[in-house]
This record gives C-alpha cells, sequence and structure tokens, in this order.
C-alpha cells in the first residue's frame, strides 16, 4: 500500500500519479521514490494506460529532498551514497524514458529535485505564481542527478545561471527558459484540451514519436541517425495503428483507438 502516493488509471486510459506529502511540502525520501518508480513501472506495462499526469496534493508541488532523508545519508559512506544515489536516477531515468506522455501539474514551489521532476516530463503546466529553485548549492550541494535533464531542457546558459545562484525564479521565467510549457490559472481549464488532444492520437504511434524524439534530438544528422528516422517510419508505417490511421483517414473515419477513449 502506498504511503507517501496516490496512484489511479480511469477509464480514459489516463494514469494519475499524485505526490502526497502536503505536510512537508511533498519533499521526497527514498520511500517515495520507489513508490514513485512503482507506480511508473505500472504505467509502462498497462495496457489500459494511455497518459500520465504527474501531480501533488497540498500548496505546493515538491520542496524536492528531505532535509531529514538528505541528513542522515550524511552520515553513510561513499557507496551507501552511491546505491542511493542510484535509486533517483531510476525515478528520473524511467520517467524521461516513459513511452507514454507525460504531463505535470506544478502549483506553488518546485524546489531541488522536483525541478528535475518537470524536466523529465513531456509537459509542465504551471500557474501564474508557481515558482522553481535550484536550490542545492545553498546547503552546500549539487543538483547531479537531475542535471542532464534540466540542461536538456533549459539549455547550457540558463542552467549555469540557476544552479549556480540558487536563485527562485517564477512560472514565466521558465517559460522563456523552456521548463514550462505553458501558463495557466486553474488546471482544469486546460488539462482536458491537451488530454483530449493526447487521447485522439494513436497510442503506438505516440511511443514510437517518443523513442524519435529521444534517437534523434541533440544529435547530429548523421547517417546513423538518417537511418534511424527511416527504420521508424518503416516500422509505424506497417504496424496495426498506422495501417488503421491510413485506412481510418482515407474512408473518413474515426480511428478505432477513438472509439476506446
Amino acid at each position: 500500500m502506498s504511503e507517501y502516493t496516490e496512484f489511479s488509471i480511469d477509464s480514459r486510459g489516463v494514469a494519475w500519479l499524485t505526490l502526497n506529502r502536503p505536510e512537508v511540502h511533498n519533499a521526497f525520501d527514498d520511500k517515495m521514490i520507489a513508490e514513485l518508480v512503482a507506480a511508473l513501472t505500472e504505467v509502462e506495462e498497462s495496457e489500459q494506460a494511455r497518459v500520465l499526469v504527474l501531480r501533488s496534493n497540498g500548496k505546493n508541488f515538491s520542496a524536492g529532498a528531505d532535509l531529514n532523508w538528505m541528513r542522515s545519508m550524511a552520515d553513510k559512506d561513499y557507496q551507501e551514497n552511491i546505491d542511493d544515489a542510484a535509486g533517483l536516477d531510476r525515478l528520473m531515468s524511467q520517467l524521461d524514458q516513459l513511452s507514454k506522455p507525460t504531463i505535470a501539474l506544478v502549483q506553488g514551489a518546485a524546489f531541488g529535485g522536483a525541478v528535475g521532476l518537470a524536466a523529465c516530463c513531456d509537459m509542465v503546466l504551471a500557474q501564474p505564481k508557481s515558482s522553481f529553485c535550484l536550490s542545492e548549492v545553498k546547503i552546500g550541494l549539487i543538483p547531479a542527478v537531475i542535471s542532464p535533464y534540466v540542461l536538456r531542457v533549459m539549455g547550457e546558459r540558463q542552467a549555469r545561471r540557476y544552479m549556480l545562484t540558487a536563485e527562485r525564479f517564477f512560472a514565466e521565467k521558465a517559460l522563456q527558459a523552456g521548463l514550462v510549457t505553458e501558463i495557466v490559472e486553474e488546471f482544469e481549464d486546460t488539462l482536458p484540451s491537451f488530454l483530449e488532444a493526447l487521447l485522439n492520437n494513436s497510442p503506438q504511434a505516440l511511443g514510437a514519436c517518443k523513442r524519435l524524439i529521444r534517437g534523434v534530438a541533440h544529435q547530429p544528422t548523421s547517417e546513423q541517425v538518417r537511418q534511424f528516422t527511416i527504420e521508424e517510419i518503416a516500422k509505424i508505417r506497417v504496424s496495426d495503428e498506422g495501417q488503421e490511421g491510413l485506412s481510418a483517414f482515407l474512408e473518413k473515419r474515426a480511428p478505432q483507438w477513438q472509439s476506446k477513449s
């Protein structure tokens, strides 16, 4: 039974994963990380789940790593810290590489590792007063495990500033930096249109598109990359949903996956 998270998949195929430690601003420790990893594994393996929404209960999205947990790790040796950091790495990697589309809903503050969670999602909706902070250097640490994902979405110039200054920045700056997709007053006003758009699309094609993005992004247009794109389009064209989508378009009808959503 989950203690620090809530997880469910609704009839449309939307998986809802909620951080649920509002009394400590949804700070995460090894237990919450393990629960999040277990939920992401279920989403990946579920034929029912088509989209993941990552959110949190309470005033703030997440304060990042639980300081009591971090303090306990200071008493551990180097190898124990290696093993512990590997758990956070698994969470970030699994969220980043999930084959289903992911949307993060960020209200209030997202500090430290929580910025990493946002960076690993495909889309991030934030409220106007939502704030972000890569605060690690303030307490003598570094945003190491989350850095590949933060650097990728924010770019090196912006990441250098916010990683080194540890200054707090708000949704508008996060949007300009590429961390946030859209600023919304209320999630309920905008999230349904994102979900409708995603659920109208081919599940197989969405997974293939995420694989394509990972394989092409930040790569030179080499012969290897071009061959990868050739093989990817060929595979999706001959897939069941590729065939169904083309047939539905030509026959001017809705494809089967839309009737299922």
